[in-house]
């Protein structure tokens, strides 16, 4: 029946779910400034999860919290269709700058969508799901949910991200870097620092020498290629000879080659500056790895004339320069859509003071609501067009096994 569909239905199907946006646009703007007047961490999310969860319970969602053993996680249910579809709700924030990336404005356009979704859910024969996913700055909440279950039995997962002005709406061929977390921690030995500095083992020239490494190591790596770190341990007197130090490093890559490949130059470093110092090193994964973004071409095409009816610029991009997401993760095993969204005015690059100030203006809240209405336009192409419905249903069915994400390195 919905694969039948005809374009002035789907045309139907649109006129209802903007109004849909607009019938609960005033609570999901309230819910997006709450979320962001009041940031909080990763898996430290309750008041903007609860706030999140109240609402969707109120638009008909049946929610389960504590998702995959994550108190902070939730899975909000409507329909029975045999389309599922899943919507994914972020909502933590950064230490210190707060909602310097926007996830305040990505739990509303998901939640927007949602709530204008849920009462056509059957005439689209979709199951519709709103995942919350908490911990995507820090901790890789999506990877741990796709490893638990979560997400099986998804067909097609959508979000929105915010970044600055001047980068298309078009998703086609955009996409973010794998990325992997880890800490060193070198082991010397204590001594005085004056009496007998030649009986200690210097963990801190361990970390100094850690740091030279990887600094010259970046003249010789593809320019798409990041390392990042710091010394989060080095010392705790003058007098004593440092006998712990501590680097906390992560890696990135457009592919998964290039990252295992870099990898192993930074560790490579890291081994170097233990050799040369006489220090002990392990190193260790703080976090899952954050595989690299997939965008789906149908979900693309479908976002991509929704942003181009709202006169967005949707041409050609040249890729992303940078970045990383736990999205990612979902991209590898199911179709996905993560596409960029543009805030009029924004110069400030994201995890920065002035963005975190600009997701809080009401252009941020404008195209936040026009991307909620794409995201549930979106949907509803997929929904209703035959080869997309079909092909997403038989993803859902296909052999997915969520892979192992968490890289312990010895």
């Amino acid at each position: 029946m919905h694969s039948e569909e005809s374009s002035s239905t789907q045309n139907g199907f649109h006129t209802e779910l903007a109004d849909g946006v607009g019938h609960w646009r005033d609570k999901v703007h309230a819910l997006a400034r709450t979320i962001h007047a009041s940031p909080e961490l990763s898996f430290e999310e309750t008041r903007a999860s609860a706030a999140i969860v109240e609402l969707l319970r109120e638009g008909g969602f049946s929610v389960e919290t504590g998702t995959s053993g994550l108190p902070t996680a939730f899975t909000g249910t409507v329909g029975s269709g045999e389309l599922v579809v899943a919507l994914c709700v972020e909502y933590d924030a950064l230490p210190e700058i707060g909602h310097a990336c926007g996830h305040n404005l990505i739990a509303g356009a998901s939640v927007a969508a949602a709530l204008a979704l849920a009462p056509l859910a059957d005439r689209l024969g979709i199951t519709l799901k709103a995942i919350g996913t908490p911990a995507e700055e820090h901790g890789g909440g999506k990877a741990l949910m796709l490893e638990a279950g979560a997400f099986d039995g998804v067909g097609l997962a959508l979000m929105v991200h915010p970044v600055q002005d001047g980068v298309t709406y078009n998703p086609a061929g955009t996409s973010a870097q794998a990325v992997g977390r880890y800490r060193a921690t070198f082991t010397g030995k204590a001594s005085h620092a004056a009496a007998a500095p030649h009986l200690g083992v210097n963990a801190a020239d361990a970390a100094v020498l850690s740091q030279v490494a990887v600094g010259l190591l970046r003249q010789q790596i593809p320019a798409d290629h990041r390392v990042a770190m710091y010394v989060a341990e080095a010392g705790h007197a003058t007098n004593i000879i440092p006998e712990h130090a501590v680097v906390e490093f992560e890696c990135r890559a457009f592919t998964l080659p290039e990252y295992e490949a870099l990898l192993l130059r930074v560790r490579n470093c890291f081994e170097g500056a233990a050799l040369a110092t006489g220090t002990g090193l392990a190193i260790e994964a703080t976090e899952p790895l954050y595989e690299p973004l997939r965008q789906d071409d149908d979900l693309a095409a479908n976002w991509t004339r929704a942003m181009d009816f709202f006169g967005k610029d949707i041409s050609p991009a040249a890729g992303l320069a940078g970045g990383s997401t736990d999205m990612g993760n979902i991209s590898q095993v199911i179709p996905s859509l993560h596409p960029w969204l543009s805030i009029p005015g924004a110069k400030a690059s994201i995890h920065s003071h002035d963005f975190a100030a600009l997701a809080d203006t009401p252009a941020a809240y404008g195209v936040m609501f026009e991307a909620a209405t794409a995201l549930a336009w979106t949907v509803a192409d997929a929904a209703v067009q035959p080869k997309q419905r079909s092909r997403f249903i038989d993803a859902a069915h296909s052999p997915n096994p969520a892979r192992a994400t968490m890289e312990i390195e010895d």
